[in-house]
């Protein structure tokens, strides 16, 4: 991994290399989080949410769909885990980032949800049905 210097400027690709580090970093965090009993239910509902989505592998906006198929990878879930982060307790994040690390040092590959997934396509046969029943009723 490279040195930071102040005065040097990363290439991008270092910079967005690290900052998808990072958000999977805080995913896996969030799954520990959404187990742990000092946090919120709120929290631990928006939680599950946030890392069934992250590791579904399928998007609720396609990717090949242009611009818009990027909006939920680049704004919506980091936005998301904003949210999340900022309504659990800073002891238990910090609780759950060692546990997150300690975890991607022991497992290999990128984690899956298959949950996340089957909530996608659930999401998108209820858009379908109701576009399709919107248009049948005209």
């Amino acid at each position: 991994m490279l040195q930071q210097n102040p005065g040097v400027k990363q290439p991008i690709s270092v910079r967005l290399r690290d900052w998808a580090r990072a958000l999977k970093r805080e995913g896996v965090a969030l799954w520990f989080a959404s187990r742990h009993p000092g946090t919120p239910r709120a929290a631990k509902a928006l939680c599950i949410f946030v890392v069934a989505y992250a590791l579904s592998p399928i998007d609720l906006v396609p990717d090949f769909i242009p611009v818009l198929g990027y909006v939920d990878d680049v704004l919506l879930l980091p936005a998301l885990m904003w949210l999340a982060l900022r309504m659990i307790p800073a002891e238990v994040m910090a609780e759950c980032r060692s546990q997150g690390d300690e975890w991607m040092r022991t497992h290999e590959g990128k984690p899956r949800s298959l949950a996340g997934a089957v909530a996608i396509v659930l999401l998108w046969i209820a858009a379908c049905w109701a576009a399709w029943a919107w248009w049948s009723s005209r």
